[in-house]
């Protein structure tokens, strides 16, 4: 049985890694802008970003003060385990209280804190069920000055491709700086309107510059993210080449009538962290 105490010993960890280090991926992604910026003040943001993220890793301390809203995506295998919610919300809880994280939770209504990044339904808690003998668990920090720029369009079948693009372009470009680019763009397209925002939500931790397999995504990646970044907004959005550093597009089937899109925005520090625990 993989029990609730390697549950919440996972959790921790990876709650700690996500906001703490950066991914070599996306460090390679802001490197590779800097080098082709020529805006100074573009290139002022990416080096203070770059700066940041050493600073975090050497001192072991978040690499934003926004450390967001725990989004954890399980996959469930053939394997036996003991209370996962349950050590799932304690892992967070130590977190919040030993990295430490800064609480964010609150009652919609009251705005009350509950001081531990746990409440009514969060985490959220998304379960894959997979035929392999492992359980997988991966933590997405959210931050909401990027998350708060999400949006969800119900669009006519008719709408086809160029509504997709359409939808994406206009969505990131009415954000402006709001959700400190350059950002990451996680699309969602089929489903329900949920399942295309959980969608986007997903597409967000696909490798930074490797393109779809889809060759129909992949040049509708492309051809967003030069849209994007030909809008001049830059780096937190005081100008420059770079708005954006990947576009990132899942799909799944959908009901005839219907074409659900999903936009889901990261800010700069794209931040998660998976791993894959196996019964003792």
């Amino acid at each position: 049985m993989i029990t609730k105490d390697k549950i919440k010993e996972t959790v921790y960890e990876l709650y700690k890694d996500a906001v703490i280090n950066f991914h070599d991926d996306m460090k390679c992604s802001l490197e590779h802008a800097l080098k082709n910026e020529e805006n100074e003040l573009a290139i002022l943001n990416i080096e203070a970003i770059l700066k940041n993220i050493e600073i975090a890793k050497e001192k072991e301390i978040p690499m934003c003060q926004d450390t967001g809203l725990p989004v954890v995506f399980v996959k469930l295998g053939n394997v036996e385990v003991e209370n996962l919610r349950e050590g799932i919300e304690e892992g967070i809880k130590k977190a919040t209280e030993e990295v430490p994280i800064r609480p964010n939770i609150v009652d919609p209504i009251t705005r009350e804190n509950t001081n531990v990044n746990v409440g009514v339904l969060i985490p959220p808690i998304d379960i894959e069920l997979i035929d392999d003998d492992y359980l997988e668990i991966t933590i997405l920090p959210k931050g909401f000055g990027s998350e708060n720029n999400n949006k969800l369009k119900m669009a006519l079948p008719a709408e086809g491709i160029e509504g997709i693009k359409d939808f994406v372009v206009e969505t990131v470009l009415s954000a402006k700086g709001k959700p400190c680019p350059p950002t990451v763009v996680g699309v969602g397209v089929g489903g329900t309107s949920d399942m295309a925002l959980k969608l986007g939500k997903k597409a967000l931790m696909e490798e930074i510059g490797k393109r779809n397999e889809d060759p129909v995504l992949a040049k509708l990646e492309e051809e967003i993210m030069e849209e994007i970044n030909n809008s001049g907004i830059g780096p937190m959005g005081l100008g420059g080449k770079t708005t954006t550093l990947d576009v990132k597009i899942l799909k799944a089937d959908t009901h005839t009538a219907g074409l659900p899109i999903g936009v889901c925005i990261q800010c700069w520090a794209n931040r998660f962290a998976t791993a894959k625990i196996y019964d003792e």
